[in-house]
């Protein structure tokens, strides 16, 4: 497990492969979600820092979104998971307390299904636990990347989906082969690292941009801070909805913020939960040079 100052380094050595935000907040305090409220008709909510740290629920959380929706506000969850399918991802959800329509999660996962809906037909690599199941990704020509080097040399792209089970051994099988025969990789999920109840787990991006720097090959990311994802879920909204009442709340600089930023909407950092945890957020925000809007002490 990684701890905050290497997590936050890696992605700071990233930056060249992110967006560029086209605004920035003014990171004003407020303690949570109740005291900025009235300024939002929509919030996109992140899950890991925001919803849950691991398998647990953040304590209020689910209260907190009950009285949003008492008070009329439309909330989506906007998450960059991908190694569930959705089936299996809404019963987590439900399992914790939080009552969401499928239809109002929007994920990395979805953003990338639906780029693969256009793509053009290949055998892909797959970078995910079996354990999982493939869920969506039946409707593909999938061969999961595991310990036998062939598979990854007559794989026709590479889908790097979850980390669960992924090893050293296999991501030098999964670097030598690219390197020997560019192909396309693609992420379903950006995130260099996620929250845990000990520490920092590495996630699809953080593998994805060690296979950048071994091989030239530019990866295509789906999820935030990426605009696909966004596309997705302002999609589900009303056309009239001003970007400035929507409200991307989470606990991540370089996804959550630097995606809202990116997009134009309105953003919001938990910095007493998930990535920060409680460490002063002034600090690196000002080394990322990426601002909210507000800075919460919880949702």
């Amino acid at each position: 497990m990684m701890e905050l100052a290497e997590a936050f380094a890696a992605y700071e050595a990233a930056r060249d492969r992110l967006p560029q935000p086209s605004r920035h907040g003014a990171a004003r305090a407020a303690s949570d979600l109740s005291e900025i409220a009235d300024r939002f008709d929509v919030f996109l909510l992140d899950a890991f820092g925001v919803l849950n740290i691991g398998e647990c629920a953040i304590p209020g959380v689910v209260e907190r979104l009950q009285s949003l929706r008492d008070a009329g506000k439309t909330l989506m969850v906007v998450s960059n998971a991908a190694s569930l399918p959705h089936e299996m991802l809404m019963r987590k959800y439900a399992a914790l307390g939080y009552d969401f329509a499928p239809g109002d999660v929007i994920t990395s996962r979805k953003a990338m299904m639906a780029a693969l809906e256009t793509a053009p037909p290949r055998r892909w690599g797959l970078m995910s636990s079996r354990a999982a199941g493939l869920g969506e990704l039946a409707t593909l020509d999938t061969e999961y990347l595991e310990d036998e080097g062939s598979v990854y040399d007559r794989a026709e792209g590479v889908l790097m989906v979850g980390t669960a089970g992924w090893t050293e051994t296999r991501q030098r099988l999964l670097e030598d082969s690219l390197r020997n025969d560019p192909r396309p990789v693609w992420v379903g999920n950006p995130d260099i690292v996620a929250p845990r109840e000990n520490g920092f787990s590495q996630e699809p991006g953080y593998f994805a941009h060690r296979l950048a720097d071994a091989t030239g090959i530019a990866p295509q990311f789906y999820g935030k801070p990426f605009g696909n994802i966004f596309d997705l879920a302002l999609a589900r909204l009303p056309a009239d909805i001003p970007l400035d009442r929507i409200l991307m709340v989470g606990d991540s600089p370089h996804t959550d913020i630097l995606g809202a930023n990116t997009v134009g909407i309105a953003s919001a950092l938990v910095a007493g939960y998930g990535f920060l945890g409680g460490a002063p957020a002034r600090a690196y925000l000002d080394v990322a040079g990426i601002y909210p809007d507000f800075v919460l002490d919880r949702p």
